[in-house]
């Protein structure tokens, strides 16, 4: 939202709101998906109107945040800072299940369980994130996710892959791929790149990095390649689309990674596959041929689906990419659109924010923000609203905006999941 006074402003004329009640009583919301979209969309949901039967399915009893994932692999951070458990989240009235959510039918409005149960809900929201398009790249799959971890769902991959740039011998060559647009937090693949190369300036100094890119540009590119410049000049090669930096093919078993221009041997690859929206809104009938999903841009109600609303990175927000914060802001519209609605309200047309911030180092963060508003059917840029860290830092900008990255993180984290 545009200002934190807006939505509590927003939260206490909601929260004076009668309690709003379906056909069979109590009304029920149902949300899929306990990362920063859907867990901030079930706690919102029970702050604003306390009387609302709210359930969260969420199979993993901790969340590990992708978020400063990346500082894992420079051994800035273990990978336990980076986990949550949803005991906040119950605090707060929400109940969890503990289960998979394998089916949706949105005609029935139920959300069957892996457990048997099944759920009736009034609305659903989901934030199912994403899964890969495993056969995208030829000798990419699952299996060779193993030897050519992908680290793009922390966990497991994250600590797999910093393992792997532990045993690397000094001299190595780390070969990354990133892939085409949409895809999971666009400056994820050039945060990752430099915070590798700071742990190698540091621990393997005669190793180099290749990222290869299906793009011929990327998000907060001047910056971050003005910080390459400066801190790990000689050790960062970027390939793009033009140059022949799309991945054609991998063969796992010898590290190498094609692309219509030759093989690149690695020691060690990190291969980000393209994406779409997690498997369940398949299911559910709310992804389109592309693979995300498509909502409107006030509630974010599903355009194929109605009664579903999709918030974070399944869903195509028109210019809005999809980022951690950018997820943890729709969900409150969301909440508040919902909490309209089943009154029989119209819900405002939001302002919406979104803040990104990266490391190029340890001490050296950049950041871009951008504000949306609706338009035709979609979130746009409001010009002018938004913009990036200055070219040309002076007086430790570069330090602060780290130090902001940090806070931002924490802040989101408590508030999310208490």
């Amino acid at each position: 939202m545009a200002t934190r006074r807006h939505f509590l402003k927003l939260s206490a004329a909601a929260g004076l709101a009668p309690a709003v009640v379906s056909a069979q009583g109590k009304a029920k919301l149902v949300v899929i998906g306990g990362g920063f979209g859907g867990a901030t969309a079930a706690r919102t949901l029970k702050a604003l109107q306390p009387s609302l039967d709210v359930t969260l399915v969420e199979p993993n009893p901790v969340y590990t945040s992708c978020p400063f994932s990346n500082s894992v692999l420079a051994n800035l951070r273990e990978i336990d800072q980076q986990q949550f458990r949803y005991d906040g989240i119950k605090a707060a009235g929400v109940t969890v299940a503990e289960t998979r959510a394998t089916a949706v039918d949105a005609e029935a409005k139920t959300v069957t369980l892996a457990d048997g149960n099944r759920l009736a809900y009034d609305r659903l929201v989901m934030s199912p994130g994403i899964d890969f398009n495993w056969n995208a790249i030829p000798g990419y799959d699952e299996a060779a996710s193993e030897k050519m971890p992908h680290a793009w769902k922390a966990g497991a991959q994250t600590v797999l892959l910093r393992r792997q740039l532990q045993a690397m011998d000094d001299g190595g060559l780390v070969v990354m791929s990133a892939p085409a647009n949409p895809f999971r937090c666009p400056p994820g693949p050039y945060e990752r790149a430099s915070l590798i190369a700071y742990w190698l300036k540091i621990w393997k100094p005669k190793s180099k990095l290749l990222l290869l890119d299906s793009k011929d540009a990327f998000s907060k590119q001047r910056l971050f390649q003005n910080g390459w410049a400066e801190l790990y000049r000689g050790m960062i090669e970027w390939v793009p689309l033009s140059k022949g930096g799309k991945v054609t093919a991998v063969d796992p078993a010898t590290l190498t990674l094609t692309t219509e221009f030759g093989a690149h041997k690695a020691s060690v690859a990190n291969v980000i596959p393209p994406q779409k929206a997690g498997a369940i809104a398949a299911q559910a009938g709310v992804a389109d041929r592309t693979g995300w999903c498509p909502v409107e841009p006030v509630a974010f109600e599903s355009t194929l689906r109605p009664n579903i609303h999709v918030l974070g990175d399944a869903a195509i927000m028109g210019g809005m990419p999809k980022s951690a914060f950018a997820a943890n802001a729709q969900a409150k519209i969301c909440a508040a659109a919902i909490v309209k609605l089943l009154a029989g309200d119209k819900p405002q047309d939001p302002i919406v924010i979104n803040t990104c911030y990266s490391l190029v180092a340890a001490d050296y963060g950049i950041s871009i923000a951008g504000v949306y508003r609706p338009d035709k059917g979609q979130l746009t840029d409001i010009p002018g609203a938004g913009g990036t860290s200055p070219l040309e830092a002076v007086g430790g900008l570069r330090g602060q905006e780290a130090l902001y990255a940090s806070s931002w993180f924490r802040t989101i984290a408590a508030e999310t999941f208490g």
